[in-house]
């Protein structure tokens, strides 16, 4: 299974017609990471006019919620829920906070505003493919580490330990641990012992 999420948080801001419009974006991993990260930005800003949101918040895009906050119905939740739908993302929120200044804009006008400001806010995140992956420990001999490094130059490494010997844990698409075993045994010279650690959701590059 992969889907494609934002890591971490981002956020724009851009004003229009004298109302200026914050985007908040955060990976969310359940309804409840979801609540809590719009309780936040609520938090942020009590004196905003409006906190519209729209959110994806499991893997296969089946939890989708969405709030228009006192804004014309269709005109803010919605068009960000689209934004986030049109991206395929899955586990993301994207907060819209309004500040009124005073020249309304009408619902098409509002409609662009809140669904461009969402782009933006997923403009400036960092996107990528959650994935299976699967963390492998390798275990080497000092003598070895040189070797080892080079191995591993354009691998995502979580840990080094150096104690009895050099310990390294990478992560490695799930589909990719049996090709990335042979190709260290292989680089070793078969000096290098391998365990398979964690296996879990993790975002690696599209």
């Amino acid at each position: 299974m992969q889907y494609n999420s934002v890591v971490g948080e981002a956020f724009a801001e851009k004003t229009i017609e004298r109302s200026k419009f914050l985007a908040y974006v955060s990976h969310v991993g359940s309804e409840e990471e979801a609540k809590a990260f719009l309780f936040r930005v609520r938090s942020l800003h009590p004196m905003a006019t409006h906190v519209c949101y729209g959110y994806i918040a499991d893997k296969l895009g089946n939890l989708q919620r969405f709030s228009d906050d006192g804004e014309p119905q269709g005109t803010a939740g919605m068009p960000i829920l689209g934004v986030l739908k049109a991206q395929e993302l899955r586990e993301t929120c994207v907060a819209v906070v309004r500040y009124f200044g005073g020249i309304k804009l009408g619902a098409g006008g509002l409609t662009r505003a809140c669904a461009g400001c969402a782009a933006d806010g997923l403009a400036a995140s960092m996107i990528k493919s959650y994935e299976t992956g699967v963390e492998l420990l390798l275990s080497v001999d000092y003598a070895e580490v040189n070797a080892a490094l080079r191995l591993l130059e354009n691998e995502i490494v979580l840990n080094r330990d150096f104690s009895s010997s050099a310990r390294f844990t990478v992560i490695v698409r799930e589909g990719d641990v049996e090709t990335f075993s042979a190709r260290a045994r292989d680089f070793l010279n078969g000096r290098v012992k391998i365990d398979m650690g964690e296996k879990y959701f993790y975002p690696f590059e599209k």
